[in-house]
């Protein structure tokens, strides 16, 4: 299985990006999947999960109400809309596949992981 995740760039704060996720070589809609970020210097984090059929969301308090995550299993492809970008969302952002039913929080329930792509919000 593979996770491939693009869509980073620079932004200026305030603005949006939505990043894709497209898996191959597995049944996608066998997934649940997440978003995890790491900032320099910082731990990788829990941003964003959505359940096998897209029922259950879940996301960090850090990004409530700003990030939407989202898939669609007819292009084996989920997504994480970001809006009103802030300087602190700077990071390496990973998308991540899990076996579980629901969304997962815990970076323990994924399986596979994605090379990442760099968000760089400028203030």
């Amino acid at each position: 299985v593979q996770l491939q995740a693009s869509g980073g760039g620079l932004v200026q704060g305030g603005g949006s990006l939505r990043l894709p996720c497209v898996v191959s070589g597995g049944t996608f809609s066998g997934y649940s999947m997440g978003w995890y970020r790491q900032a320099p210097g910082k731990a990788r984090d829990f941003v964003a999960a959505i359940s096998r059929d897209g029922g259950e969301t879940g996301y960090a308090d850090s990004v409530k109400g700003r990030f939407t995550v989202s898939r669609d299993n007819a292009k084996n492809t989920f997504y994480l809309q970001m809006n009103s970008l802030k300087p602190e969302d700077t990071a390496i952002y990973y998308c991540a596949a899990s076996y579980g039913l629901t969304a997962q929080r815990l970076s323990l329930s994924y399986k596979y992981w994605g090379q990442g792509t760099l968000v760089t919000v400028s203030s």
